[in-house]
């Protein structure tokens, strides 16, 4: 019998892409999507929970509860952002909305997506490297099973997927070649879904992922 996962940022290309793989995979008997907005996803093992609020949580915990996994892909780009601004969706919402769960969950294994040359140290100059490097270590922290970090780079969407902006959708075109000149830096959203799964079943030696260790861990090559 496959494992109960809640996976965050199902309107993104990550998430989107990574309800995809669970809803493929054997290991996984249920999905349930919390979004700010309604999905046009349907499928027999998908369910739908409308949280407008995160930080308005508390209010769907009966609903939370009894669940193996958190896959959380909520995010934004900073561009635009002032630090402040980013910190607080990137870092705040993110923070309340595992409390949340490890309160009800506390056997819950938690995946974080976040980002390539992320700042574990906290004081680097690049200022969402530095916020994404926060949540990481706070994450960390929390009382879950385990908590995984997973750094992706470059991403190739999977065929199908609907929420592919500009940016991926030339990933995706040359993605042969980025695959080719930077194969520590790409990946594709698959591959992501894939070694998020595999965490929970297999676990993985380290708490944060790179590239590297997300290809790994899809493939199983543990």
């Amino acid at each position: 019998m496959g494992f109960k996962v809640i996976v965050t940022g199902a309107t993104g290309l990550v998430g989107e892409g990574v309800i995809l793989e669970c809803l493929a995979s054997h290991k996984v008997s249920e999905v349930l999507m919390v979004n700010r907005r309604p999905s046009k996803m349907i499928h027999p093992k998908l369910k739908e929970l409308i949280v407008p609020h995160f930080f308005k949580l508390d209010e769907f915990t009966e609903q939370l509860k009894d669940y193996d996994a958190c896959f959380y892909c909520a995010g934004i780009s900073s561009n635009g952002l002032t630090e402040a601004d980013y910190t607080k969706i990137t870092f705040d919402t993110t923070l309340h909305f595992a409390n949340v769960l490890v309160k009800h969950n506390p056997k819950m294994i938690f995946c974080h997506v976040s980002g390539s040359h992320t700042d574990s140290t906290e004081k680097g100059r690049v200022m969402w490297a530095r916020v994404k490097g926060k949540a990481e270590n706070e994450l960390m922290k929390l009382p879950f099973a385990k908590v995984y970090n997973f750094r992706p780079g470059a991403m190739k969407p999977t065929r199908g997927q609907k929420n592919v902006k500009g940016y991926y959708k030339i990933i995706s075109a040359l993605f042969p070649v980025f695959r080719l000149l930077f194969p520590n830096n790409t990946c594709t959203v698959a591959q992501v879904g894939q070694a998020m799964i595999n965490s929970v079943f297999n676990g993985y030696p380290k708490q944060i992922l790179e590239v590297k260790d997300i290809k790994l861990l899809a493939e199983n090559q543990l």
